[in-house]
């Protein structure tokens, strides 16, 4: 058997999807993206399929290590990304050969379901009481939001004072056990990270979220002396070498990989593992499509250490297409008091609606995130 062709096909509200075929009739489904950057991986992922047509996809490991080390300039989110999305649809290619789901071929399966939070607030946090009450009557135990909207490097305690009082009202509709996660998305600088980490450590937060960006990770160490929060990050880093320094810093207590940015479906297992050595959760990060989503649940499956998972069903982004869509078993992701139980199917046990994802590829997009300013005119991080 030998990968006869790769497929490409960007799809709203901001996905890019691949589709890979081998000489007898198997297929595999990857989601290979950056949010925002749908074009360029869409240009590396053709540029990689030199190294993978013609080749046997049952050789995983040895195609990665190709695709990740053959080129001199390696990593980095458009390459590791176009790599996850590759390798993904290797996987489901070899689950289908086997009849099982990969979890099954890389371990099998340590649970029997996974727990799940949903997204309230939007981009500017808004409405946040409605929004919570919504996804406890819909029966999540725990929700994730963004703590702000754009902070300076110093800044006013009346927004500090919003955010409080947004966090409070979660936490008073949710009650004592609700999971509440709050994402500071890098938008804080270190100086307000470390107000903010205090202020909100009486709510109890279930983590709270990329507190500094991840180029500032030293900043961590300093922020977790405010708070007694779990501390998590980790989307915005990538392969095992980008988590080694983390790790041995023994100041993050949940890392967040994602599936189809960090090197893939193995990849992120192998991150997983590592942060097990170090008494480390996993949470993978996933706002992105069904097959990403397909994919974590793969890793989840197999890591002990995964406590919970994102999903994006009903986010701020999704707007028009949602990720029941693009599929045919849509109860793979049926949620029930706050998890989800493990796909079954072969592969990454999701039905692929073929026709629908050709014809929302006639219609693309070209998503971006929006550019955000601070009152003086400076870029605010978003």
């Amino acid at each position: 058997m030998k990968i006869k062709s790769i497929e490409l096909f960007k799809v709203p509200p901001r996905w890019l999807f691949l589709k890979v075929m081998t000489d007898d009739g198997l297929v595999g489904w990857g989601e290979p993206v950056v949010e925002g950057r749908a074009d360029t991986v869409k240009a590396a992922v053709e540029e990689l399929s030199s190294y993978i047509i013609g080749q046997d996809p049952m050789r995983i490991e040895d195609l990665w290590q190709v695709m990740y080390r053959a080129g001199f300039y390696r990593g980095g989110p458009i390459l590791t990304s176009a790599i996850s999305g590759i390798e993904q649809a290797l996987w489901d290619i070899k689950g289908k050969f086997y009849n099982a789901p990969v979890y099954d071929l890389i371990g099998g399966a340590s649970r029997d379901k996974i727990r799940v939070y949903n997204w309230i607030g939007g981009d500017r946090p808004s409405d946040v009481r409605e929004a919570a009450l919504k996804q406890i009557a819909a029966g999540f135990t725990a929700v994730k939001m963004n703590a702000s909207e754009e902070l300076h490097y110093i800044d006013s305690f009346s927004k500090v004072e919003k955010v409080i009082e947004r966090i409070a009202t979660v936490r008073e509709v949710g009650g004592s056990d609700f999971g509440i996660g709050i994402d500071f998305h890098g938008r804080v600088h270190k100086s307000m990270a470390k107000i903010l980490a205090k202020e909100l450590d009486q709510y109890r937060p279930m983590f709270i979220e990329e507190p500094v960006l991840p180029e500032n990770n030293e900043a961590l160490k300093e922020i977790a002396r405010y708070t007694s929060a779990p501390i998590a990050t980790g989307e915005r880093m990538y392969t095992r070498w980008g988590f080694k320094e983390l790790l041995q810093q023994g100041v993050v207590d949940i890392i967040q990989p994602d599936v189809s940015h960090a090197g893939g479906i193995l990849e992120t297992r192998k991150i997983a593992a590592m942060a097990e050595a170090f008494d480390v959760a996993l949470a993978p990060h996933c706002p992105l499509g069904p097959i990403a989503l397909a994919s974590c649940l793969q890793v989840d499956a197999c890591s002990p250490n995964a406590f919970i998972q994102e999903q994006s069903l009903g986010i701020h982004y999704n707007q028009g297409n949602d990720i029941l869509d693009y599929i045919l078993n849509p109860q793979t992701f049926e949620y029930q008091d706050g998890f989800v139980s493990l796909p079954k199917g072969p592969g990454l046990g999701v039905e692929v609606n073929e026709e629908k994802v050709r014809e929302a590829a006639k219609v693309g997009h070209d998503w971006k995130n929006p550019v955000w300013r601070n009152e003086d005119g400076t870029v605010a991080e978003w």
